[in-house]
C-alpha cells in the first residue's frame, strides 16, 4: 500500500497531524499502537489547560491564538464543546516564573488580561485562599480543552476526509526508500512519501537516534472533592490556574465539570519529586506518599479540597533538556 503520509502515533499530536493532512488533501495512513483515544500515554485525564498569556515563552504566543482559531473550527466542523474560556490565573510571588513569564507574554503581545492581588483573588474567587503577597495574571480567554473528546474530534474528521486509521497495528520499523519511506507493522508493510513521528512517551526510544536526551516523567492527575461541597469550584465560576508555590513547585488545576460528585481536578506541573519512566513498564498505581504531597501542596491556597481522593490518573509527560518542544524534520535518513 502506498499513500502520501504516515503517521505513526494518533494520541494528542498525531491525530491533530492525521486532520489536518487529509484537510489539506493528502492521501494519510495513520498508524497507532492502542485503541484511541486511550490511557496509556500523555492525552488522557478528560481536560488539558489553555491559556495564551504562555509564561514560559512570548514566542509561543501566536502559535496559541492560532490554536484558539483551530479548536473553535474543529468544534464547528464536529458538533463537540471542545475549548471551554473559563478564566485562568496564574498566580505566585510577583517575582515568580509563572507570573514574570505571563505578564512578559501578555505584554509583549497585547493580550487582554488583568493583575491582581492576593485580595482581588480572594474577592473574585473565594474558593482561593492565596497566601500573602501572592499576584497573579487573570486571563479572561483561558481555560481547557476536552482531551479524550479532542483526539476523538481530530480522528473523526480525519476520517471523514479520507485518512485511514489503524489502530492496534504498531510500526516495528521504518526505513527510508529512493522515493519516500517505508514502514513495517505485524499486518504489513506501506509506503509513502512522508513519515510524521508523534510517538508521546515512547519518543526517547523510537527516536532514540536524535540524540536528544528526552526523559518521561510520571505524573498523577487527582480529583479530589471538595469540603462543603463543588459550589465555589463549579464550571462557569471557578478558572483554571496555575500556582509557583515559594518552594518553586507548580500545582494546578480545574473546575468541577463532573457534577456534584465527580470532584475538583489537580495535578503538578512542575513536581516537587520527579520520576522518570518508561512507559511501557510504568508504575500506575497510586502511592499514600504522592496522594499527601499533593494535598500538602494544595491545602495552603485551596483549603476545601481536603475531602476524600475520588479518583487518581498516571499520566506521562516527555521533556526535553530545554523544556520546549521538539517540532521539526528528522535530521537522520528515516530508518527506525
Amino acid at each position: 500500500m502506498r499513500t502520501d503520509v504516515i503517521v505513526l502515533g494518533l494520541g494528542g499530536m498525531g491525530s491533530a497531524a492525521a486532520c489536518h493532512l487529509a484537510r489539506r488533501g493528502r492521501r494519510v495512513l495513520g498508524l497507532e499502537r492502542y485503541t484511541a483515544p486511550h490511557d496509556r500515554g500523555a492525552s488522557h485525564g478528560r481536560t488539558r489547560v489553555i491559556r495564551q498569556s504562555y509564561y514560559e515563552d512570548p514566542a509561543y504566543v501566536p502559535l496559541l491564538l492560532r490554536a484558539y482559531e483551530l479548536w473553535r473550527e474543529l468544534s464547528r466542523e464536529t458538533g463537540v464543546d471542545l475549548l471551554h474560556e473559563v478564566g485562568g490565573l496564574m498566580m505566585g510571588q510577583p517575582s515568580s516564573a509563572v507570573v514574570t513569564g505571563s505578564l512578559r507574554s501578555a505584554r509583549l503581545h497585547g493580550l487582554p488580561h488583568e493583575e491582581l492581588t492576593a485580595a482581588d483573588i480572594r474577592r473574585r474567587f473565594p474558593a482561593f485562599h492565596p497566601p500573602a503577597g501572592t499576584v497573579a495574571l487573570y486571563e479572561r480567554a483561558a481555560g481547557f480543552v476536552r482531551t479524550e473528546a479532542a483526539v476523538q474530534a481530530h480522528l473523526d474528521r480525519a476520517a471523514a476526509l479520507g485518512a485511514e486509521l489503524h489502530f492496534e497495528e504498531p510500526a516495528l520499523a521504518w526505513e527510508e526508500t529512493a522515493d519516500g519511506v517505508r514502514v513495517r507493522t505485524a499486518r504489513g508493510t506501506y509506503e509513502a512519501e512522508r513519515l510524521v513521528i508523534c510517538p508521546g512517551p515512547w519518543a526517547p526510544s523510537v527516536l532514540a537516534n536524535l540524540g536528544v536526551p528526552l526523559e518521561v516523567e510520571r505524573q498523577v492527575l487527582y480529583w479530589f472533592q471538595p469540603e462543603g461541597g463543588i459550589e465555589p469550584f463549579r464550571f462557569g465560576h471557578f478558572p483554571i490556574f496555575i500556582w509557583e508555590t515559594p518552594d518553586g513547585a507548580s500545582p494546578y488545576g480545574f473546575p468541577a465539570i463532573d457534577g456534584p460528585y465527580g470532584g475538583v481536578k489537580v495535578a503538578f506541573y512542575r513536581a516537587p519529586e520527579v520520576e522518570p519512566c518508561d512507559p511501557d513498564s510504568v508504575d500506575r498505581v497510586l502511592r499514600p506518599r504522592e496522594i499527601a504531597l499533593m494535598r500538602q501542596a494544595i491545602k495552603p491556597l485551596l483549603p476545601a479540597l481536603l475531602g476524600p481522593l475520588l479518583q487518581g490518573v498516571t499520566c506521562l509527560y516527555t521533556n526535553t533538556p530545554d523544556k520546549h518542544f521538539v517540532i521539526a524534520p528528522h535530521p537522520a535518513p528515516a530508518r527506525g
